[in-house]
């Protein structure tokens, strides 16, 4: 149930950037991970609720990911009060951690308008799956897959030396 829970929470939350970030044709967020590494996500998040902070064309264009990350750290910090609880080097990353880009971003969901529409949602919900399974999930489904291929075959070779044994 917690897992189902979390799940939809998580599908909340992404249904709620998306709808933010929709007028945004360089951020495509799909996931908890690897749709913030370059900072346009957070920074989009910020521009569509404040656009009278920062020129968004300027961020988008003319930083690095680890500056675009920085930048809206501290915007949110200075302007919504929300402490700066990642390292931008550690989400510029090919990977980000989950949990911590999930914590920022409810962060973000608790001070910032949260009205999410249930068209939304249900574009999150359309969404090809493997675009939201994390590297963890991707990790366990394929140890799971080979796992139940060496079973397979293992059941197999089993019942075909019986079938070979059995007299005639």
């Amino acid at each position: 149930m917690a897992g189902l829970q979390q799940t939809n929470s998580e599908m909340i939350l992404l249904s709620w950037v998306r709808q933010l970030t929709r007028n945004y044709p360089q951020v495509n967020v799909t996931n908890f991970t690897t749709s913030w590494s370059d900072g346009l996500a957070f920074n989009a998040l910020l521009h569509s609720h404040r656009p009278d902070l920062f020129d968004w064309n300027t961020v988008a264009a003319q930083q690095s990911p680890v500056q675009r990350l920085d930048h809206a750290f501290n915007i949110a910090r200075q302007h919504l009060g929300i402490e700066k609880l990642l390292d931008p080097e550690d989400v510029a990353t090919a990977c980000p951690d989950k949990k911590s880009i999930l914590m920022y971003v409810t962060s973000l969901f608790q001070v910032l308008p949260q009205q999410v529409t249930m068209d939304a949602i249900r574009e999150v919900e359309m969404l090809p799956r493997h675009s939201r399974v994390t590297r963890e999930e991707h990790i366990e489904v394929r140890e799971q897959h080979f796992s139940q291929e060496v079973s397979f075959t293992f059941l197999l070779s089993s019942c075909c030396s019986k079938v070979v044994s059995l007299p005639t």
